[in-house]
């Protein structure tokens, strides 16, 4: 299943230019060293920071007629794995400063989801010393405990990052909590460290944790978002083709926060596809609406076979890899409207 996966990774997010093309204009510290501790003072160790120009500040050309970046509130995003070669060429966890490691987490992840968020704030997205993808998948005991181990490290530097960012940027500015996937294993943990019931949670605007089940009874004092323009709460789903639900997801023994990205309301968790406004896919300048429809399933969204150009070829049930792709303008949209409200509250 996860070169399945792997797959259909490359299938949407190739770019136009091959990120190994793009890793030449990249800052590369030569040798890369497996050892090296990230220096967040450095803007090298971010792959998206508002003092640099980077891929988190494309906007797809339909989308710029009029776009005007905002910078009332910050983003933190935490980017999923992109150390997924079959190999563990470099162990358990990624070095930081391989520059063509970072390209093409930059030219993938970075330019196609962390995107969406530049009109609501500014993207500040660390780079870490990210756990190989095989970390979710160990064989024997060993490995599980290399897994655990790689974890820790990963969450060692995005929380590294984020206090790094709250003592020299933050200066008291509303907070919009971004990931996917491995980044969202990251998220669910700084968010109880940072704002569960703590005086950070004041400065939450939302928490969009995608792609990794988060149990509704997680946090002591973060709730669910029940409607579109609710602010302070967590958004959180994953996707999985209509009729499908994995073997895992029958034997999780909780209940998950799962969000209809169309609808963001709780009372209306089924909807069809021509509420979507938007996906974008491999060709990021290409805005392509009612792709999916959208269908919360118990721990899960249902969506039906997808709508583009060559989706015939498409035959995984999981949707994983589109978490946000599939609905990139509704996010997008989404997002501005709790900001809005939020800076509305505070007035």
């Amino acid at each position: 299943m996860r070169y399945l996966i792997i797959g259909f990774l490359t299938l949407l997010f190739a770019c136009n230019r091959p990120y190994y093309k793009m890793a030449k204009n990249y800052p590369h510290v030569p040798p890369y060293s497996t050892n090296a501790i990230p220096d967040y003072a450095n803007l090298n160790d971010w792959a998206a920071h508002p003092y640099k120009k980077d891929p988190a500040d494309s906007v797809p050309r339909p989308l710029s007629n009029g776009f005007q970046p905002d910078s009332t509130a910050d983003v933190f995003f935490i980017h999923p794995t992109t150390y997924t070669e079959k190999e563990r060429s470099f162990g358990w966890n990624a070095p930081i400063n391989h520059t063509k490691l970072n390209a093409k987490t930059d030219y993938s992840t970075i330019l196609y989801q962390a995107s969406i968020f530049n009109a609501a704030g500014r993207i500040f997205a660390p780079r870490y010393r990210q756990a190989h993808l095989s970390a979710y998948f160990p064989k024997n005991s060993a490995d599980s405990l290399h897994a655990m181990a790689a974890f820790q490290e990963a969450y060692s530097d995005v929380k590294a990052a984020f206090e790094y960012y709250l003592q020299h940027w933050n200066h008291g500015r509303p907070i919009i909590i971004a990931s996917h996937s491995q980044g969202s294993t990251h998220a669910i943990r700084l968010l109880k460290e940072f704002f569960d019931g703590k005086s950070l949670q004041q400065q939450l605007v939302v928490a969009y944790v995608v792609g990794m089940p988060v149990a509704q009874h997680q946090f002591k004092a973060l709730n669910a978002c029940a409607t579109p323009q609710q602010t302070g709460c967590i958004c959180s789903w994953r996707s999985f083709k209509e009729g499908y639900t994995p073997v895992y997801v029958t034997r999780e023994p909780f209940k998950a926060i799962v969000t209809n990205p169309l609808t963001w309301k709780a009372d209306e968790p089924d909807t069809n596809r021509f509420v979507n406004e938007g996906a974008v896919l491999k060709n990021f300048n290409k805005v392509i609406p009612h792709v999916v429809n959208a269908i919360v399933e118990k721990n899960i969204l249902w969506m039906q076979q997808p709508r583009f150009f060559g989706s015939f070829l498409l035959h995984t049930k999981n949707y994983h890899i589109a978490d946000f792709n599939f609905f990139y303008v509704n996010v997008r949209e989404n997002v501005a409207l709790r900001k809005a409200a939020f800076l509305s509250e505070q007035k």
